[in-house]
């Protein structure tokens, strides 16, 4: 199966998917409110909608990064050197102003499981740092003189979607609790923070220690 990166790639990105789906970020946010407002079945339908603009972004991504290659390896080099500067951008971010995780309280509503959907769907494809993630993160996996590197991308970004759709419908099963446990613990935060930011450093710098040699 040629589309299968290496073990040690594979764990890597496991662990970077994982501090990434635990850092809170506006698709969290908003499929945690709709929980807490409609209901676990309204939090699927805004969770659900997050990921099928998470698969679009992660297609759309490798088909671009795929035919950069196609074109010109040295313009895909320049790529993972932008995105590891995007990736320690990042971190410094992470610990500069921390995560966020902005629920508003609301009394429980019926609400449209198609129309929460497509609102999941629209926040997640309208968020330009999602777009611009997707086109830094996928190419630190994979090498530019890597042949299957196409079937590799699409894996990857396939892979994360899949990898979150179980934490985050745990998530949304124990939603008022997690959003508690959050709020009473800043230094939890804190962590998850710190976490983000040092595994992102480190891909980072291993990125920039390649391309220098």
């Amino acid at each position: 199966m040629t589309f299968l990166p290496d073990t040690a790639t594979l764990l890597s990105y496991s662990l970077a998917c994982f501090i990434l789906f635990i850092t809170p970020g506006p698709d969290m946010s908003f499929f945690l409110a709709k929980t807490m407002q409609g209901g676990r079945s309204a939090g699927i339908a805004a969770m659900s909608g997050a990921s099928f603009g998470n698969l679009v972004h992660s297609m759309a991504a490798a088909f671009g990064l795929s035919a950069l290659i196609a074109a010109s390896a040295t313009a895909f080099a320049f790529v993972r050197i932008v995105g590891a500067l995007y990736l320690l951008w990042m971190a410094y971010d992470a610990i500069r102003h921390g995560s966020a995780l902005n629920i508003e309280r609301g009394d429980r509503k019926d609400i449209s499981v198609k129309r929460t959907f497509l609102q999941g769907l629209g926040v997640n494809i309208t968020n330009p740092k999602i777009i611009l993630f997707y086109l830094t993160f996928l190419p630190q996996f994979v090498a530019a003189n890597d042949p299957h590197a196409q079937s590799k991308l699409l894996f990857l970004g396939i892979y994360f979607v899949i990898f979150a759709l179980p934490l985050a419908v745990g998530l949304i099963l124990v939603a008022e609790s997690f959003i508690e446990t959050m709020r009473r613990n800043p230094k939890l935060m804190r962590a998850i923070d710190f976490s983000f930011a040092g595994i992102f450093t480190l891909f980072a710098v291993q990125v920039l220690r390649m391309q220098g040699r």
